[in-house]
């Protein structure tokens, strides 16, 4: 154990391996020599406390004092950690400060709660709200109402059983009968479909399964932060990266706190950012996780004319209405009340009461006649119409719950008089004094957060679908597309700003990797051809369940490639649930399911698919050029680079569980794809100041009749990254002809083709003789 605390490092790349039993601390030490050999600088570990056995990702946990038993423990850690410093690596590790797993008999802190009830030690560490509950914690573990399963209820060895789930009993309550029993404890069993409207716990989005954590309690944020530090402080682990800040009650001193306890670690946050929302300025982090970089460049790689004329091609195809998947906000918006109104209502309520106490305590009279429909439909509307995840101690919480929105809202009510409501709740949210006041505004926050990633990236993204490939965390359905000023005017922000910010392009949240949505995106070129490869497929294919679904399939099919069955069946299948339009995850409609996969079988999988895969192919040349424009870029930009683990080689994936398979890495004799991504990993190590805090990033224009399908940029006068885009408009138009890309002074050397070099210019169709791409470096 060293008593000084490692200087703060921060990384040039990282990689990222998701750990899990079948890939434990052992797997990931024996590919630290390959790993090593790409060029990064860190490892990118998956949590790593204690979390329920057999849990294929770990954001499950269980116990915060504990380095994992299932993936090798402290001892795995350490040696892992070892093995990455003989080769020159370092590790950084995810950690979930926001929820820990509703599994009693491994969560020993919750057992102790329901054990003991509010007085327990460690009821503070969760948000519950006793009150609610009648002073019990409500579990909604049952499968049907309490009366129908008391015979599956038993008592067996001094605790509860029902099916796999074991509860303690309270002190001196085993000898009484069930019913009484049940009476005595200190949480309630209820059936799970009472989650909607009866919990009195704060959850993970709508996870019942996941229970909120209180980190802004400083006895709480020791506890769970105490095992992680130690690790940090004794040169294990080398930086952070924060799951979720946005379900905390306070982001703000959340993330002060931990930068003094950590000394100032290199730490990066999983921030969706909202097209044109800034990181707030005032946070004491390295940026965020990436998505917002992953949004630019797939946007650079997609053409906006041809996408509004997928979306023509999308409405006729599938004849939605407007409120079913044919309009971006419109789908979007009517997603939001269906969550508030369902998934979220018991947070909605919560929400409702806490307003009518504090109206109810107040000594203006405006705010006591206020009745609780009109509170909650006020805050209905309010939140519904927010644009950003959610409104910050540190920010102005008028820019997120604007006067327009408010203006909106107040159209909802059909008397002037019940519309001072959203006054009254828009009030609450701006500020004032009292702990109710505070507490209404930490809510309000917790709940736009839940509301907006169970809207928008888990029920809107499935409705709304004519380009798969702009439906990703932090994407704008709307507007997928991306012009270079655009991209270098976010690049020039980032270098200024956030030099050290995270970048990605596939993560494990990812509902499809860069090399599918670079397939799709090629759609966007080529929107006739889609279509007459649509009109085919819809004469030989199987009946329909719906046309969105089928434009969904047909497209999945497309970005996805050759592929095994299941896995198209595996993803379309949670696609129809979660679009939740036939069938859902808790109103599961068989029939329909059933329809969806014969559909699947006969049609995207079947005879008729390879009439989409002849399409694919026929595209290949353009697909690869996306691949390899969007690999480049991303690892040449500014910012810290994450590799998602295998895709550095091609790597399609589909949603998880599909992108949480155990790692494959690629073969000896990699693609393309491969070279392009060493090449790039080893250019940033061997020119760190190229790429660090202090470098520059200069746009490069092109000249000549095909300068916008070059997108060029410098760093720190030292290396040159240039790529293809929409390269099928560009055959289409003729070629690069005698297009230039003007060069910085000095030699410059082809670093993916060696022995080239270029002077004061190149042509650009002599720079992509070989490969869609080109990274140079100066060779003087």
């Amino acid at each position: 154990m060293t008593s000084a605390r490692p200087a703060p490092v921060t990384p040039t790349a990282t990689y990222r391996l998701q750990l899990q039993p079948a890939f434990p601390f052992a797997a990931a030490a024996e590919a630290v020599p390959y790993l090593a050999s790409l060029g990064v600088s860190h490892l990118h570990l998956s949590p790593v406390l204690e979390a329920v056995p057999g849990s294929p990702h770990g954001y499950d946990v269980v116990d915060h004092a504990r380095v994992r038993a299932e993936l090798g423990g402290e001892e795995g850690l350490r040696a892992l950690a070892g093995t990455a410093r003989e080769h020159g690596l370092g590790l950084v590790v995810d950690i979930v400060p926001n929820h820990m797993a509703m599994v009693p008999r491994h969560n020993r802190a919750l057992w102790e709660v329901l054990r003991e009830g509010p007085e327990s030690p460690y009821a503070r560490w969760f948000d519950i709200d006793w009150e609610a509950g009648g002073g019990r914690l409500l579990l909604p573990v049952l499968g049907g109402p309490v009366g129908a399963e008391l015979e599956r209820l038993r008592v067996d060895g001094g605790v509860l059983r029902y099916y796999d789930h074991v509860l303690p009993l309270r002190e001196g309550t085993a000898e009484l009968p069930l019913p009484h029993l049940l009476d005595a404890q200190w949480y309630r069993p209820v059936w799970w479909r009472l989650a909607r409207t009866e919990l009195n716990y704060r959850r993970f989005f709508s996870i019942s399964e996941l229970i909120g954590v209180r980190v802004e309690d400083p006895e709480v944020f020791e506890a769970t932060h105490g095992t992680i530090l130690r690790l940090l402080h004794e040169g294990v682990l080398d930086g952070l990266r924060i799951d979720h800040p946005d379900g905390l009650a306070d982001p703000d001193g959340y993330l002060e706190r931990l930068h003094e306890a950590t000394g100032g670690r290199w730490t990066v946050v999983e921030k969706i950012l909202a097209d044109g929302e800034r990181l707030p300025d005032s946070w004491p982090v390295a940026g965020t996780t990436g998505y917002d970089a992953l949004r630019r460049v797939d946007g650079l790689f997609t053409d906006p004319a041809g996408a509004r004329e997928l979306l023509d091609l999308y409405r006729r195809f599938a004849a939605p209405q407007t409120d079913r998947g044919g309009d971006w906000a419109a789908t979007a918006r009517r997603a939001a009340y269906g969550v508030l109104s369902h998934e979220l209502a018991a947070e909605r309520d919560r929400l409702t009461r806490l307003a009518s106490r504090i109206c109810a305590d107040a000594p203006d009279p405006a705010l006591r006649d206020r009745a609780p429909w009109a509170l909650r439909t006020a805050l209905e509307e309010l939140l519904v119409r927010l644009e950003v995840y959610r409104p910050y101690a540190s920010g102005d919480a008028a820019a997120v719950v604007t006067e327009k929105a408010a203006e909106e809202a107040r159209g909802a009510f059909t008397v002037a008089e019940e519309a001072g409501a959203v006054d009254v709740v828009r009030s609450l949210v701006l500020g004032g004094a009292g702990p109710l006041r505070a507490e209404f505004r930490a809510r309000f926050a917790q709940t736009a957060s839940a509301l907006r990633a169970k809207a928008v990236e888990d029920t809107a993204f499935y409705r709304y679908v004519p380009l798969l490939a702009a439906n990703e965390v932090g994407g704008e359905p709307g507007r997928p597309g991306v012009s270079p000023p655009e991209f270098h005017a976010y690049c020039a922000r980032v270098q200024r700003d956030w030099p050290a910010t995270g970048t990605a392009v596939s993560t494990h949240d990812t509902k499809r990797s860069a090399d599918v949505r670079a397939a799709l995106a090629v759609l966007t070129e080529c929107p006739d051809r889609w279509a007459e490869v649509l009109e085919r497929v819809t004469r030989a294919e199987a009946e329909v369940p719906d046309g969105q679904l089928a434009w969904a399939a047909w497209q999945t099919v497309f970005g996805l490639g050759p592929a095994a069955p299941e896995r198209v069946q595996e993803a379309l299948l949670k696609h129809v649930r979660e679009a939740g339009l036939y069938t859902s995850w808790t109103e599961q409609e068989p029939p329909y399911e059933e329809a969806v996969a014969a559909f699947v079988a006969v049609g995207p999988c079947g005879a008729p698919g390879e009439r989409v895969a002849e399409l694919r192919r026929a595209l290949d040349p353009h697909i690869r050029a996306n691949v390899l424009g969007t690999a480049l870029v991303h690892l040449t930009m500014p910012g810290v680079p994450d590799v998602y683990q295998g895709t550095e080689d091609d790597y399609r994936a589909l949603v998880d569980p599909d992108n949480r398979r155990p790692v494959r890495f690629p073969p000896e004799d990699p693609g393309p794809k491969a070279a392009v991504t060493r090449a790039a990993l080893r250019l940033r190590r061997r020119r760190p100041g190229s790429f660090g805090a202090a470098a520059t990033y200069e746009p490069l224009t092109a000249e000549g009749p095909a300068a916008e399908h070059c997108l060029a940029f410098a760093r720190s006068g030292g290396t040159v990254t240039a790529v293809t885009r929409l390269s099928l408009r560009l055959a289409r138009a003729g070629g690069w002809r005698e297009t230039r890309l003007p060069l910085p002074p000095g030699r410059w050397a082809d670093v993916l083709t060696p022995g080239r070099e270029f002077e004061s210019h190149a042509r650009v169709a002599d720079l992509f003789a070989e490969l869609p791409v080109a990274l140079l470096e100066r060779a003087d």
